[in-house]
């Protein structure tokens, strides 16, 4: 993967989607229950880790030089994502509403996704009219997703962060 170490921001996050976006396309098209549990295993992770790189990364760089409602949103979005992913990792492809699960996940990732590459008014427009350091915040992104990826993949996704909900 010689053209990842290329990659600046806003091109590695764009990619994760498309990476995701396959995945969900995948799972729409399985009928067995290995494979749509696979498939979902993958999405979970590759969510999980895309979220945290842009929580942690992505959107404290675009703090006060971005519209503030549409990084509020976002956080709302991963907040809700990440729920969802708990629930679908905890459940199995027998369970009733598994597939409704995964199908409202690709549904709020859609919208997600949209919101960010807009092309005039999205996130990611925004953080590239800002000045933002696209290659350094790429190298940043592409380091953590690197450790996360791996810390996952051997010990399993975490509890549930959220930063937006109130614990009841």
């Amino acid at each position: 993967m010689a053209t990842d170490t290329k990659q600046d921001a806003v091109a590695l996050l764009k990619a994760d989607h498309r990476v995701v976006e396959d995945l969900f396309e995948k799972f729409e098209a399985a009928r067995n229950a290995a494979t749509k549990r696979k498939l979902a295993t993958q999405i979970c992770l590759e969510l999980t880790v895309h979220a945290k790189i842009e929580e942690e990364i992505f959107y404290p760089a675009c703090e006060g030089k971005i519209e503030e409602d549409l990084l509020k949103e976002a956080y709302v979005e991963h907040d809700s994502a990440k729920v969802l992913i708990a629930e679908i990792e905890a459940g199995s492809p027998d369970d009733e509403y598994y597939d409704a699960k995964v199908k409202v996940l690709s549904e709020q990732i859609e919208h997600h996704v949209e919101e960010e590459e807009m092309r005039m008014e999205g996130m990611f427009s925004q953080a590239r009219k800002a000045g933002l350091d696209m290659d350094a915040l790429g190298d940043q992104l592409r380091a953590r997703k690197e450790e996360l990826t791996a810390e996952y993949k051997a010990s399993g996704l975490p509890k549930p962060e959220t930063t937006t909900f109130e614990t009841a």
